[in-house]
């Protein structure tokens, strides 16, 4: 397994698939997942010829259960050191809600050359708490309770999760899809507990605004517009308004996990953008 150790001592796991001298596309995971999630557009994008590039973010999947470093300075950092030590430019990043935030994040801070193209797929941006300055967001006794359910039984509250709203499974008429619920719940435990526990914060009170403003590179923003775990009318349909060069495609009944769910439909719109 290949893996780079960070400024800090924290060894990243990553996956390095397809031809060294293609286009990179570099995939940043959500929370508590790894980038196992992104499975049906690394198998995808692959057999297009592109080179692609999935990291477990610190304390997720199979990279380092650190104590600390749980923040988005550090996830960006962390991924800087994946860029730096594959040598990539002009890749395009490509974020699912936690991981959207760290697309921002990096993208923003990102060395001239390095990024040719972002995309957030139910992401986090601008910010999901509530606070005077959004009002729109989601009151801290939500997030309390995430860590609440964490911290008494992990398990059980990661099968409720994959098994409920973040696919629809909830939904009257949607069939839950067992295998689906079974690899979420497997990402999830992989990881460590404190590194989930630490994570929430990180994508719940992280205020994006900035980086979005900073973002020059073009951005397609995709958001379910039944998205039960990032409310689109709190993050993608407010992120869009700070982009520069911001495209937003709103999928009408698509959940939270629709690039596994939806994957076809997914990857269509993700290689007409990469390809533009």
């Amino acid at each position: 397994m290949a893996y780079v150790t960070t400024k800090d001592g924290v060894e990243i796991f990553y996956k390095d698939w397809g031809p060294k001298n293609a286009q990179a596309l570099v995939f940043h995971h959500g929370w508590p997942l790894s980038s196992d999630d992104w499975d049906a557009q690394l198998l995808f994008f692959v057999n297009q010829g592109y080179r692609v590039i999935a990291h477990d973010r610190r304390g997720h999947g199979r990279s380092a259960q650190v104590s600390d470093g749980h923040d988005m300075d550090h996830y960006a950092a962390d991924i800087e050191a994946v860029v730096e030590a594959l040598d990539l430019t002009n890749a395009v990043h490509i974020g699912h809600s936690t991981g959207g935030g760290e697309v921002a994040h990096y993208v923003a801070r990102a060395k001239a050359g390095r990024v040719a193209k972002a995309v957030l797929i139910g992401a986090v941006p601008p910010i999901m708490l509530k606070t005077p300055n959004n009002p729109g967001g989601l009151p801290m006794d939500v997030f309390d309770g995430f860590r609440a359910s964490l911290a008494g039984d992990r398990s059980s509250f990661y099968r409720a999760v994959a098994s409920g709203p973040f696919y629809g499974f909830n939904r009257p008429g949607v069939e839950t899809k067992a295998a689906v619920v079974d690899n979420w719940w497997r990402q999830g435990m992989m990881g460590g507990a404190k590194a989930h526990y630490d994570g929430i914060k990180a994508f719940s009170e992280t205020d994006f605004t900035d980086d979005l403003k900073a973002m020059d590179a073009p951005t397609l923003i995709m958001h379910g517009d039944d998205d039960q775990i990032v409310p689109i009318d709190d993050s993608a349909k407010l992120a869009i308004n700070f982009l520069k060069k911001g495209e937003l495609k709103i999928y009408p009944g698509f959940s939270h996990g629709m690039a596994t769910v939806n994957a076809d439909a997914i990857n269509a719109d993700l290689l007409a953008f990469i390809r533009s």
